[in-house]
């Protein structure tokens, strides 16, 4: 059993890492990029308002690439910055994995079978739990946004997490009104609490900006763990077969 989960999480959470790394740079990175221009100072939003043009505030001409300016660390910066995110990403999405065929082993205990087309809707849930609805009360934050103290974002985040997931699966596989009715307060009670807010908004970055990283960051999560869950369904069927 625990050969079966370290293969099977570790091979699919990798694997689904190397996809959510294209598809980071695909989609993701030119706003990480962009964000962190308005965080260092190098573009400023809105410092010409009230001075009659919305451009004002750019150091950019129409249609100038962010990235001219990362390209002063020289491409051997750009290459160890874009190496590590592609190894940190397999690790982090191998890691879910684990986690993910975790979920597996124990479904099986109680009698569930896990099949391949299962593990795609298994992996849309845990993106649920671990990405949709904490970005619920705490959305992706690009560079140059400012947000709440890390200690409380951190403490809500993991209880949305466990509150999100554990009212998923009792929604699944609970079998009378109590049980959906308990599964139903799991996954409200965090966002009644409400996530860690600050008392007014400011930052340097753009909203426009945030909210296409926010989207972007999400879309990107529900592919890749709808991917890993599709991977560790077959080889957690192909070994129990």
């Amino acid at each position: 059993m625990i050969q079966r989960m370290l293969a099977g999480g570790l091979i699919a959470g990798f694997a689904a890492g190397l996809l959510g790394a294209l598809l980071h740079f695909a989609f993701v990175q030119e706003l990480i990029l962009l964000g962190e221009e308005y965080e260092t100072g190098a573009l400023v939003h809105f410092a010409g308002v009230g001075e009659g043009t919305a451009e004002a505030g750019h150091d950019h001409a129409e249609g100038e690439g962010a990235q001219d300016h990362t390209d002063e660390g020289g491409d051997g910066s750009a290459l160890m910055r874009n190496g590590l995110t592609v190894l940190f990403t397999g690790l982090i999405y191998a890691g879910y994995g684990l986690i993910l065929v975790a979920g597996f082993a124990l479904a099986e205990h109680f009698g569930r079978q896990i099949r391949a087309q299962d593990g795609i809707l298994w992996g849309i849930g845990a993106f649920v739990a671990f990405q949709l609805a904490p970005a619920m009360g705490l959305a992706p934050e690009l560079p140059g946004t400012i947000a709440a103290d890390l200690g409380a974002r951190q403490v809500w985040w993991w209880g949305t997490v466990l509150a999100t997931g554990t009212g998923l699966a009792l929604l699944a596989y609970g079998r009378n009104l109590l049980v959906w009715v308990v599964a139903g307060a799991l996954l409200a009670a965090p966002h009644v609490i409400g996530a860690p807010e600050l008392g007014e908004f400011f930052g340097s970055a753009p909203p426009e900006v945030a909210a296409a990283f926010s989207a972007r960051v999400l879309g990107v999560g529900l592919a890749v763990w709808a991917v890993m869950g599709w991977l560790a369904g077959r080889i957690w069927a192909r070994d129990t077969a």
